[in-house]
């Protein structure tokens, strides 16, 4: 079906085959696609706002520029989807599938991504601010340069993600996997890391200024150079890690274990370290 630039505010599609067509430019806007089939349509420019996609099947669709600001897209496919440059402000996308999906420079602020799936999903430069990501699926996604200040990732997989310079600030990380993670330049500073999984993942003067890593699982992590002061590192696992150089300016280190850690030239000024396991510490006084 040709239907480039065509006035369908409020139109019903429900469970409509529209495999292939062409909406390029159309005006969607309120409109009822649930469980419509959208397989390959081309939707580029189009203006989704507020529209019902509910469970519909968007895999391979075009939807660049497309708005899709506050659309319900819950349960929907938009795996290999083109979203690049697409507003989802506030969209709805708990369980929604997005593998291998294009979402560069995309406009997800405030959006519902509870659940999604967005294993290998491009997110470069993404703004992400204050969405909920919460038990995701970001396995080896790429999140370089995105910016997810404030969001929700709890309990997140987001094992060999790309996190290239990515700004976490106030991003809550708690019991996430960042397992094999690329943090290079990542922003960290007051995320809450509770109980998340960081093992042997390089952390190289990254800023986790006031961070929390309470109950982490930091084995073997490289944290050389870190700024980590006045963060709070009660009960985590730094065992084997590489702090030298950090600062732990008046770092929480209560109960944590840094057996055979590396602390050469470290800052521990006005850190608390009761109860904390040093066996085999190497450069702590």
């Amino acid at each position: 079906a040709d239907l480039d630039g065509a006035n369908l505010t409020r139109a019903d599609f429900y469970g409509a085959n529209l495999n292939g067509a062409n909406l390029t430019g159309a005006n969607l806007a309120f409109a009822g696609l649930t469980n419509a089939n959208l397989t390959t349509a081309t939707l580029t420019g189009a203006n989704l706002t507020k529209a019902n996609l509910y469970a519909a099947t968007l895999a391979g669709a075009a939807l660049r520029y497309a708005k899709l600001d506050g659309a319900t897209l819950t349960g929907a496919n938009l795996t290999n989807a083109d979203l690049r440059f697409a507003n989802l402000t506030g969209a709805h996308l708990t369980n929604a599938t997005l593998t291998d999906a294009d979402l560069k420079a995309a406009n997800l602020t405030g959006a519902n991504l509870y659940g999604a799936i967005l294993t290998r999903a491009t997110l470069t430069g993404a703004n992400l601010t204050i969405a909920i990501l919460d038990y995701a699926e970001l396995a080896n996604a790429w999140l370089a340069f995105a910016d997810l200040t404030g969001a929700e990732l709890n309990s997140a997989n987001l094992e060999g993600a790309n996190l290239t310079r990515t700004n976490l600030t106030g991003a809550n990380l708690t019991y996430a996997n960042l397992a094999d993670a690329n943090l290079d330049g990542a922003n960290l500073t007051d995320a809450n890391l509770a109980g998340a999984i960081l093992p042997y993942v390089d952390l190289t003067g990254e800023n986790l200024t006031g961070a929390n890593l309470t109950g982490a699982n930091l084995r073997f992590t490289t944290l050389i150079g870190a700024a980590l002061t006045n963060a709070n590192l009660y009960g985590a696992d730094l065992s084997y890690a590489d702090l030298t150089g950090a600062n732990l300016t008046g770092g929480y280190l209560t109960n944590a274990n840094l057996t055979g850690a590396y602390l050469t030239g470290a800052n521990l000024t006005g850190a608390d370290l009761t109860n904390a396991v040093l066996t085999y510490v190497i450069g702590y006084p």
